[in-house]
């Protein structure tokens, strides 16, 4: 990986014109093609296969009067909303609304046959809208008229008098943008300039993570063509965009720069910056995406939808990071060089004193590893305590009561509230079929009277078959809001009835509705929040382990993510449910939080936590594996990543942050949770907790089982392997073109841990032949697996074709073939020559018995002349299956394991 960005970022440098030409026609395509195709956002939440939607889309077949859109329009007088002046503008109203096109229903509060509803106090009134067709499908005309409508009848309507429209039609606004959330990308250029140390450096970031989020959010609103997207995720895709956009690019400027103060060309240092820095930003990107891609655990479209468009922003931040940073860095040059230090630095410099930021990080590891037992009682206990909250967490799909407290929507429902029981502002639909019955009229009579006797009804008004009499429907208003716990108990409470009213009535019932299908996503959500945290949990073990070789570490770090996530949720719960600071945050109403707060709050910050951990510990691991010095490696490691590692979170809480105060209501808590998380877990968790814990573990905190170190794949992200390759440039000599060269191999037995073979070393040209040789079979199976990429050696150095291994072993292994000639014979060598491998070896010449076989080999190899490496544990046997012409050399297997180097001169006869 690394040594495919560093060639990569290269090619990227050098074609800095070509690549920005690339990345703005991306932008101007996607954004025309989004402009011509854009189908509108929808907001309407569905879940297939609950009991609340299957019964909705029922009643849009037998009773499609009652399935579409609903609004409604309030009505409230000074004194009484019978008065023949109110009344009579009133019902001019309901004309003007049945006149409409797409009116499938208008109820008069006067007509309480219909369910017309007059409050107790006869001072409010409301006229019921039922519209064909879902809400995705009426179009902003429709709404316009009767908010018009609603307008006209006030102008009308004696003084002191008041008119409102909402309902579930108005219960959705569709978010913008305003300059609050401008804030954050203003706080992340002023830290930026002073991280990178230049407005040119500081610009790169921004303008890299402007594109990404332009290109992802025109393909968002492209892939409404598809299918329904709510306007909440393009908005979560531009905040998550903007945030890793920037974070991603600040790394690979910031390594680019201090390669660049080690004296390192530009093109160099952008080529190794992108190596090194690109490859954690893969690993982190991918973090993220696979998190994101798993809401769709959850079974539910929107949340799927939704999920897919942050992984598809993540991606293309991922994307653009690693091909425009680099042209953008050779348009710049040699100019973001750091500065030399002024003159009270350099004498600063000159005393022995570190830099103040290195000396503000050094003193913040040494505090938190001075007692390391303290600091992890009290990070533990704080972030418990926030916890605490989180264990009374309620979920709900936001209403009306969510909106702006000025909203239209928002007026009527706090009128509606105010006037009527709660539940008027969420009715439920209790639906059946009743096509077997011979008296639908008296049996929707007894079903409204047995739900009315139920507790936490305040009024059923109406009840009625369909026209064709085989649907029922009973509109049922709860006591209390549509989403209190009183509501969800008297849903409950109405299912648990089902078995009844088969037995009594022979009919079959179903609760729908809008709070109906609230209440299921809201539960369903919350069965998916277990198996997805296993998800989330298992997937971080099982890369962590990969990128640290460390068994200590991922568990430190997924206890760590757990202690965030809790804190996160607990303030979350303060502040949107209990009311803590919400006036200050602009919170409109308190009460549950928007259902899928939780599980994209889950698969969000695992991505970013892993972000920070990956960039502050592989620095510490890479100082262990040099020094071997556990306490010191901590302390170097966080000096050299704090100050990046803070940059990059204050960004990413910052652009969170400022979704709070002016954002959408959905957005709002999924903002606010990530902003605490984003800086819970990098202040408190990854810089505080993490070192104490190391500090504690000390040598134990890296140890690795080597059966399990073996069966996992490594994951370069610090590009320890690259800076082999750079290191080993020139070896043997310069301008070597050897076919091998190995110097001092090593490879141990995993379960002895004794030497299978050590000190192997030798170079063979290419087209030369080269025996290994020894008295057991085994180690000369391991010397030859090595060689060909498919084993890799304790220490040493070794090169095949020019790629240093075990770092191009994919490569190695696609050029090289391996072939058991004791095993397959002539036929195993003819199918392996077929894919004109350049390099071939052949284990167990020895156990070729049959001189033909062992004359049709030779031919083969004298025909098609590859780089041939033998092995055998007699020298005679080699020699009859080799080349007819040409040298060879060999080395020895000593019986003690020992290598010795020996020359077999002329051709091998």
């Amino acid at each position: 990986m690394s040594s495919f960005l560093y060639s990569l970022g290269r090619r990227a440098y050098a074609a800095r014109k070509t690549v920005l030409v690339i990345w703005l026609l991306v932008l101007v395509v996607t954004g025309g093609a989004a402009g011509l195709l854009f189908k509108g956002m929808d907001n309407n939440v569905t879940i297939p296969g609950t009991e609340a939607q299957n019964a909705l889309d029922r009643l849009s077949v037998t009773f499609p009067q009652t399935s579409g859109a609903s609004a409604q329009i309030i009505v409230v007088a000074p004194d009484d909303v019978r008065a023949p002046e109110v009344r009579s503008e009133v019902e001019r109203t309901v004309d003007e609304l049945e006149s409409m096109d797409e009116a499938a229903s208008i109820v008069s509060p006067y007509n309480e046959d219909l369910g017309g509803s007059i409050s107790e106090d006869g001072k409010a009134g409301l006229i019921m809208v039922q519209l064909e067709g879902q809400t995705m499908e009426i179009g902003e005309p429709t709404k316009d008229h009767i908010a018009g409508i609603a307008a006209d009848l006030e102008q009308r309507l004696p003084q002191g008098s008041q008119a409102s429209h909402g309902g579930p039609l108005f219960a959705q606004s569709f978010p913008g943008l305003s300059f609050v959330e401008a804030l954050g990308l203003v706080i992340a250029i002023v830290v930026l300039m002073i991280t990178l140390g230049s407005f040119l450096a500081a610009g790169m970031p921004l303008l890299n993570a402007l594109l990404g989020v332009g290109v992802s959010t025109f393909l968002i609103l492209l892939a409404t063509v598809l299918g329904p997207v709510t306007a909440t995720t393009p908005l979560l895709s531009l905040m998550l965009g903007l945030a890793v956009g920037i974070d991603y690019a600040l790394f690979i400027v910031s390594r680019h720069q201090q390669e660049l103060a080690g004296g390192v060309s530009a093109h160099e240092a952008a080529a190794r910056a992108t190596a090194t820095a690109g490859s954690a930003v893969i690993f982190a990107g991918l973090t993220v995406m696979i998190a994101l891609g798993g809401l769709g655990v959850a079974g539910i479209p929107f949340l799927t939808t939704m999920g897919v468009a942050g992984a598809v922003a993540v991606g293309i931040a991922v994307l653009v990071s690693l091909t425009l940073i680099p042209a953008l860095l050779g348009f710049a040059g040699e100019r973001l060089t750091p500065k030399a230090p002024k003159q009270g630095k350099r004498a600063r410099a000159t005393s022995g004193k570190p830099p103040v930021g290195d000396r503000f990080f050094a003193g913040w590891v040494r505090a938190a590893t001075r007692f390391p037992i303290v600091t992890v009682l009290v990070v533990v206990g704080v972030l418990g305590i926030a916890t605490v909250p989180a264990a009374g967490l309620r979920l709900a799909l936001p209403d009306a009561g969510a909106l702006a407290k000025e909203d239209p929507a928002r007026v009527t429902y706090d009128l509606t509230a105010e006037h009527f029981p709660k539940g008027f502002n969420g009715p439920l639909i209790v639906t059946g079929d009743i096509v077997t019955s011979e008296d639908p009229l008296g049996l929707m009579a007894d079903l409204k009277g047995e739900i009315e006797r139920l507790p936490g009804v305040a009024d059923v008004p109406m009840a009625t078959p369909n026209p064709t009499a085989d649907t029922g429907i009973v509109q049922v208003i709860p006591e209390g809001a549509p989403d209190s716990e009183q509501t969800k108990d008297l849903v409950e409470e109405i299912r648990s009835l089902r078995g009844h009213f088969l037995d009594t009535y022979g009919i079959n019932i179903s609760v729908t509705g809008f709070t109906a299908i609230g209440i299921d996503v809201s539960d369903q959500l919350g069965a998916a929040l277990l198996p997805f945290g296993i998800v989330v949990v298992g997937l971080s073990l099982v890369l962590l382990t990969m990128v640290f070789r460390s068994i200590a570490v991922p568990i430190k770090a997924t206890l760590g993510y757990l202690l965030s996530i809790g804190a996160s949720f607990g303030i979350v719960t303060l502040v949107f449910q209990d009311g803590w600071m919400a006036e200050l945050l602009n919170v409109p109403r308190t009460g549950p939080v928007i259902s899928f707060m939780p599980i994209v709050l889950m698969g969000i910050l695992f991505g970013l936590a892993m972000d920070y951990e990956v960039f502050l510990v592989s620095r510490m691991r890479e100082e262990y594996v040099h020094t071997k010095d556990a306490q010191a490696a901590i302390h170097t490691g966080f000096v050299s990543s704090g100050k990046v590692v803070t940059a990059a979170a204050v960004i990413m809480f910052a652009v969170f942050a400022a979704f709070v105060p002016d954002g959408d209501a959905n957005l709002k808590p999924i903002a606010m949770g990530l902003a605490v998380g984003v800086f819970v877990d990098a202040f408190i968790v990854r810089m505080t907790l993490v070192p104490a814990v190391l500090a504690l573990l000390g040598d134990k905190a890296w140890w690795m089982p080597r059966k399990l170190d073996r069966v996992l794949p490594a994951f370069d992200v610090e590009g320890e392997n690259l800076r082999e390759e750079i290191a080993l440039a020139d070896w043997p000599r310069p301008g070597a073109d050897d076919a091998v060269a190995c110097e001092g191999l090593r490879l141990d037995d995993p379960s002895t841990g004794a030497p299978v073979y050590q000190d192997v070393g030798f170079l063979v040209p290419r087209g030369g032949v080269h025996v290994v040789r020894g008295r057991y079979e085994s180690a000369i199976t391991a010397v030859l697996l090595t060689l060909s990429g498919r084993l890799q050696a304790e220490q040493g150095k070794l090169k095949v074709l020019g790629y240093v291994l075990p770092a191009r072993a994919s490569t190695v292994r696609a050029k090289v073939s391996y072939v058991d000639a004791g095993d397959g014979g002539a036929d195993a060598v003819r199918a392996a020559l077929r894919e004109k491998p350049e390099v071939l070896v052949l284990d167990r010449t020895d156990r070729i018995s049959d001189p033909g076989q062992r004359l049709a080999i030779r031919e083969l190899l004298t025909g098609s002349r590859p780089t041939v490496i033998a092995g055998s544990t007699g020298l005679s046997d080699a020699r009859d299956v080799l080349p007819a012409t040409g040298g060879a050399t060999l080395t020895e297997l000593r019986d003690d394991s020992a290598a010795m180097p020996g020359v077999l001169s002329g051709a091998i006869r």
